[in-house]
């Protein structure tokens, strides 16, 4: 049997959605945030860096969203319905798979954190860590959010999918959109219509119904 290791507000939702899609038997061990938002040590039993998603399958641990999705779509896809066939589009199914956390997710958990800093130091520095981390903000992370967002809305305006038809890829790379539709509110049309595309899915939605997105902040 499957067991998914499932961590409240992470990256867990990506194999929820995944197993889902393609229908087959699993159970899911959830376990809730810390107070600091860190994950419990109990995690660190499944495996030793304690973070997740964590798949189980016939004893053996699998970690990374990518690396968990593919295992996935190659021992279970029997019909090969989540990634494609040609070499084009398995060329850009790899290319988004790593694009997702390699170049994306670091700009976006760095605007969380520089966004936290002030809330996490004294009073009576705030003021200095606010101006340092604004001016990191304005100067850096900023400008390469935008370059990113301006590049996947001229993508999705060409391309309803990432990768020819559905594929995981586009499983991989929602979780960061949806973040940043969250935050736009529908200023990209392009974005906003693939995550609209995406979560109509009914897997997604039989995803949504089991996990724990409702207890995040």
């Amino acid at each position: 049997m499957i067991t998914l290791h499932y961590l409240q507000c992470s990256r867990s939702f990506r194999i929820l959605w995944a197993l889902e899609e393609l229908g087959i038997d699993y159970q899911v061990e959830y376990y809730q945030r810390l107070p600091s938002y860190g994950a419990p040590e109990s995690l660190k039993n499944i495996h030793p860096l304690g973070k997740a998603p964590i798949l189980v399958d016939d004893q053996e641990v699998i970690v990374e969203s990518a690396v968990i999705l593919d295992y996935l779509q190659q021992e279970y896809d029997s019909q090969q319905l989540f990634k494609p066939q040609s070499t084009k589009e398995h060329r850009q199914y790899a290319y988004w798979m790593h694009y997702a956390e390699g170049s994306l997710m670091p700009l976006l958990v760095m605007t969380l954190v520089m966004n936290s800093v002030s809330k996490h130091v004294p009073w009576v520095i705030r003021p200095i860590a606010e101006k340092i981390t604004g001016g990191v903000k304005a100067s850096f992370v900023r400008p390469r959010v935008k370059e990113h967002i301006l590049y996947l809305e001229q993508y999705l305006s060409e391309h309803d999918y990432f990768a020819g038809d559905f594929s995981f890829a586009d499983i991989q790379m929602a979780f960061p959109l949806i973040a940043i539709q969250n935050r736009l509110h529908g200023k990209y049309p392009n974005i906003q219509a693939f995550v609209q595309r995406v979560q109509q899915r009914s897997a997604f939605q039989k995803a949504e119904q089991k996990s724990l997105h409702s207890q995040c902040a």
